[in-house]
């Protein structure tokens, strides 16, 4: 994620099909909605990295959104450190599930990723029982108190 001044533009970079790029608007209004601000005067470049595999669906929205209020100085980036972000954002911020969320998690823990917290949508708590301890699921708004919220 970068910010820079210039004339306002967001980018996603890397090979992001046409879901993944109308991002902006879903990730825009969700910060509007959780009472964040998205710097409208700002150049905002995303990569969703590796830049060479290709992007589908709506599971990068979540990924994206917290790094606008962090990048933009409005949030501690250092709340962001050790979380994982898999679900798609509606327009009034809540949290939708994607294809493939429950699994990160545990492929987290196989890959030897140091404990993080796995942020998931509430629809995914009816099965937990994949799901080791350290994930948390999001409430239905405002999924940027995940730092402080219970889990």
């Amino acid at each position: 994620m970068h910010l820079a001044n210039g004339l306002p533009q967001f980018t996603l970079v890397g090979l992001a099909d046409t879901e993944v790029k109308e991002a902006r608007e879903r990730v825009r209004a969700a910060l509007l909605t959780c009472g964040l601000e998205f710097p409208h005067n700002k150049r905002i470049t995303v990569n969703p990295a590796p830049a060479d595999l290709p992007k589908d669906s709506g599971r990068f929205d979540l990924p994206i959104a917290p790094g606008i209020p962090a990048a933009s100085g409005q949030v501690d980036g250092s709340r962001l450190a050790g979380h994982e972000f898999a679900g798609e954002l509606s327009l009034s911020g809540e949290l939708r599930p994607v294809r493939g969320a429950l699994a990160t998690s545990p492929a987290l823990q196989s890959a030897g990723v140091p404990a993080c917290l796995v942020l998931l949508p509430p629809a995914a708590r009816k099965r937990r029982r994949w799901c080791p301890a350290r994930t948390w699921y999001g409430p239905g708004t405002c999924w940027m108190r995940c730092g402080s919220s219970s889990r």
